[in-house]
């Protein structure tokens, strides 16, 4: 069962899938319609999950469960794996790739949409990319680790020099 974000309990599990490639707008709809009728119908032992989910900056899949109501389950989860591993499939994307980190580059371009733009670098690329100047302590990185929506909501974008991506540099 969907329900509003605003609603979920701040312990809400969540999964976040970040795409190699970025999402084209018609892609992003095709894909939320797929998300919805997936958590619409989500369950764990025949109990309906109290879920919400969305794609964000055309990039990131998200999934949020509240387990106040009914808990996840190993068979529930893989569900939602299959589910994602069947989005890959039909639409051709790398979502289940954990060795890219994503973070936003300045543009220059003040308070407009452009004025950041996800790139991705290998994990074991960052020592390079900061020497480089590419990022810096002050970057904006996203960590796919967050748990629970608390954390997603304070914690998933947070400056490269307050993330654990920091001890790659």
């Amino acid at each position: 069962m969907i329900v509003d974000i605003k609603i979920l309990d701040d312990s809400s599990k969540v999964w976040i899938y970040q795409s190699k490639s970025l999402l084209t707008d018609d892609e992003v709809d095709c894909i939320r319609d797929d998300l919805n009728a997936f958590l619409e119908n989500w369950t764990s032992h025949n109990a309906r999950l109290y879920t919400y989910g969305d794609i964000f900056h055309h990039r990131f899949i998200v999934l949020f469960v509240d387990e106040r109501f009914a808990g996840t389950s190993g068979c529930s989860i893989d569900k939602s794996v299959h589910f994602i591993e069947a989005l890959e499939r039909k639409y051709n994307l790398s979502l289940t790739e954990r060795t890219e980190v994503a973070y936003f580059e300045k543009t220059g371009k003040p308070e407009s949409e452009e004025a950041n733009i996800i790139k991705l670098v290998l994990l074991h690329d960052l020592k390079d990319a900061y020497e480089k100047g590419l990022i810096n302590e002050n970057t904006m990185v996203f960590n796919n680790l967050v748990k629970t929506k608390e954390e997603f909501l304070s914690k998933w974008a947070n400056p490269l020099g307050k993330s654990w991506h920091m001890r790659f540099v």
